[in-house]
């Protein structure tokens, strides 16, 4: 289905889900409040630490982005996960699973326009390189904090880094083995399953690619033109490190098994 020059992508924009200012009853708004803010005030004294640590034992400007990256994403996260009396975004994601050119109904999104998201962000991060290269300054290889604020002014607010990260390692997949994902979503779409189960199954395709590529995650994403401008989700380095170790213990015991694929958690 064509809609709007674009194949599978819904009309809907993204939905964002709308703040609730709950409140907790009994006067407990404002000890909410001052925890929310007591919460801030640690990671961000954390992340000063980090960051003097990471100076003495010279770490690259692009790995201080990414831990920069991950403890706002926590901090996000207890934002979002507070009680009653601090405006809160909803956690529930806005997709469901679809098949491969099908259209989400209602105020939902499926999972063409999810990975439409991606190639926008590699739009964007285009923009704000020939931008760096202009005014002289140091151009970003990944998506970073700087491609998400960029992204915001532009008037793409629907992108956001939470989000993105949380689905990058499918959109992994898509790139990697788009028949081996387009399968996936079939299978989950047929059994009604719902997009967090269809997540957690995209890893398990992912570590036996890297199984058949010497375990080096790392080195597929770097290699794939769309894949090489995202972070390896630090899941999905765990869990090839895991199957790697439980590999080379069956190899050294003499153990005969039925592959990688026998090891793998069931998500």
């Amino acid at each position: 289905m064509v809609k709007n020059g674009k194949v599978g992508l819904s009309e809907e924009p993204v939905q964002q889900q709308e703040r609730e200012a709950a409140g907790s009853g009994g006067g407990g708004g404002t000890w909410e409040v001052v925890a929310a803010a007591d919460g801030r005030g640690r990671m961000k004294q954390r992340r000063r630490k980090k960051a003097a640590e990471r100076e003495k034992r010279g770490a690259s400007a692009e790995e201080d982005d990414e831990t920069e990256e991950l403890g706002q994403e926590d901090e996000e996260n207890i934002n979002e996960g507070g009680g009653g009396g601090v405006s809160e975004r909803q956690r529930e994601h806005p997709f469901i699973v679809t098949e491969p050119g099908e259209v989400a109904r209602g105020k939902k999104n499926g999972l063409d326009y999810l990975f439409h998201l991606y190639e926008q962000c590699r739009d964007f991060l285009i923009q704000v390189q020939n931008i760096a290269k202009e005014r002289g300054e140091k151009c970003p290889t990944k998506v970073t904090n700087q491609v998400f604020r960029y992204a915001k002014k532009a008037g793409a607010s629907y992108i956001n880094k939470p989000k993105m990260r949380h689905y990058v390692h499918c959109y992994a997949l898509h790139c990697l083995d788009e028949d081996g994902s387009n399968a996936l979503r079939r299978a989950f779409k047929e059994r009604g399953e719902n997009v967090g189960a269809w997540r957690q199954a995209c890893y398990k395709p992912l570590v036996a690619i890297a199984a058949r590529q010497g375990w080096d995650i790392d080195a597929i994403f770097n290699a794939h033109p769309r894949l090489a401008i995202w972070y390896v989700p630090t899941k999905l380095r765990q869990l090839c490190h895991s199957e790697r170790s439980n590999a080379a213990a069956a190899a050294s015991s003499s153990v005969s098994g039925g592959g990688v694929a026998d090891h793998l958690p069931h998500f």
